[in-house]
């Protein structure tokens, strides 16, 4: 967390959170969602100013209900995910090994790989708890060259890094957010954080 928001945090504390605002969305874009945006249902606007984009990945946490947010001096404000806290893009250096970057940059080292019913792709992590991340969907045909899969789709091995192979798991896209702890929408979820 950024030095500037601890001493806000420090001299308001008792700033009123903000919902519905901020959105992650697929393809791990911030977007801003004003009250019409957030009326129709709508993505809302990607942000494209680089230094804000940075502040926001910095200062992006969970609090102990599953609910992410970003903190912004000493209000959170609390994220919209489209699907998970976390996109990862999967690239495969030339004469390298596969790799996986968050939508903040840092690498992702999966444990467990999942096909969801409607043909997403999941990668857990090992830490505690798990962070889950949706493979973005400009990188799934990558995903499909590397990966045998059963006839179903749904299941099968990924060879990550020698002598290592992840299994591929299936899972109901309606049970993620519970499967790895997460609200979606810390809005509608009736969770009142803090």
């Amino acid at each position: 967390m950024d030095e500037i928001v601890k001493a806000a945090l420090a001299k308001w504390p008792n700033v009123p959170h903000c919902t519905g605002w901020l959105l992650l969305d697929r393809r791990g874009q911030w977007r801003m969602r004003d009250e019409g945006a957030q009326a129709r249902g709508e993505l809302g606007s990607p942000i494209r100013h680089a230094a804000l984009i940075g502040f926001i990945e910095r200062n992006y946490a969970c609090d102990d209900s599953g609910c992410w947010f970003f903190q912004n001096g000493p209000q959170r404000v609390y994220v919209e995910l489209a699907y998970t806290p976390w996109v990862v893009r999967l690239t495969v250096p030339e004469g390298g090994e596969p790799e996986l970057t968050d939508q903040t940059g840092g690498r992702f080292e999966p444990a467990l790989v999942f096909v969801d019913d409607e043909g997403g792709v999941l990668f857990a992590d090992q830490s505690n708890p798990s962070r889950v991340a949706v493979l973005h969907d400009h990188d799934l045909d990558l995903f499909a060259q590397l990966a045998t899969l059963d006839d179903s789709g749904l299941a099968g091995t990924l060879p990550w890094r020698p002598g290592r192979v992840l299994t591929i798991e299936a899972v109901r896209r309606g049970d993620v957010p519970a499967r790895f702890g997460f609200v979606a929408s810390p809005a509608a979820s009736g969770i009142l954080p803090r």
